[in-house]
């Protein structure tokens, strides 16, 4: 299954291909949760069936979309074969792209829910959080975030100088945040927002932040945090290189040109 890249922003458009079963489509799911994955594929089978034992009882009518950037290690079939048992488990492939937050945006544009979500697919992010997150924003909150800096939150694995650059980076962050909603891990991965939030903004397919460019760009009145341990990553090899850190020194700059503007 091949899809182009498309615009940036969330239009509401379906993407022309997708495993989106013909008798679900008239139920329009409350919350989508959107996980990129790029070669990511000796995670996918735990993390779905993970979600799945979370998400369940809480009663809601759900999606999980998978979008790979064409990894070719067996994501499709992976993904292809969990759908056939559970509808509401989907795939979205794009081809001649990569970045997580445009894997993001893909997803969430190929959604009509109302409630948007992301979370990493390597296990790093815990699926059993994601009850305490859908409560929290039924609380009213616009946007909900899994903290490893809130009270009780942790990164029990990173090293001195992993610690000091994610400190760095978030003290970055405090000049372009809304004053009154600040959250405290403005990098988190791992988030719900309402859609109406971002309606009107096109956010920027390139980086791994798209969090930061919500709290700064979107609609944005109330957040909230969730604390959790961010947990060691179960297979596969990390994206972070210092082609992600050139990504976020630019996604600064343009939010500062916006903030001026």
């Amino acid at each position: 299954m091949n899809v182009a890249e498309p615009r940036p922003g969330l239009d509401n458009s379906f993407p022309k291909e997708s495993t989106r079963p013909l008798a679900d489509a008239a139920r329009t799911p409350q919350l989508a949760l959107v996980v990129p994955a790029l070669c990511e594929a000796a995670n996918l089978q735990v993390l779905l069936e993970r979600i799945r034992r979370s998400l369940d009882p809480v009663g809601i009518n759900y999606e999980v979309i998978i979008v790979d950037d064409d990894s070719r290690d067996g994501t499709d079939a992976i993904v292809k074969g969990i759908a056939r048992q559970d509808a509401r488990v989907r795939l979205l492939t794009r081809t001649g792209a990569r970045g997580l937050a445009g894997a993001v945006i893909y997803g969430w544009q190929g959604t009509e829910a109302e409630i948007l979500a992301v979370m990493d697919a390597d296990l790093q992010h815990p699926p059993e959080l994601l009850p305490e997150l859908w409560r929290e924003l039924q609380s009213g909150a616009d946007i909900v975030v899994a903290s490893r800096y809130a009270s009780h939150g942790s990164r029990p694995n990173w090293n001195r100088f992993r610690h000091l650059l994610s400190q760095l980076a978030i003290w970055m962050t405090l000049p372009l945040q809304k004053p009154g909603i600040r959250v405290k891990d403005p990098m988190s991965g791992f988030f719900l927002v309402r859609r109406n939030c971002i309606r009107e903004v096109t956010l920027q397919p390139q980086g791994f932040k798209i969090l930061l460019e919500i709290l700064v760009r979107g609609n944005v009145h109330s957040a909230s945090e969730v604390p959790f341990v961010f947990a060691s990553r179960r297979a596969g090899r990390s994206k972070a290189s210092l082609k992600v850190g050139l990504e976020y020194v630019a996604l600064l700059r343009r939010l500062w040109k916006t903030r001026r503007r």
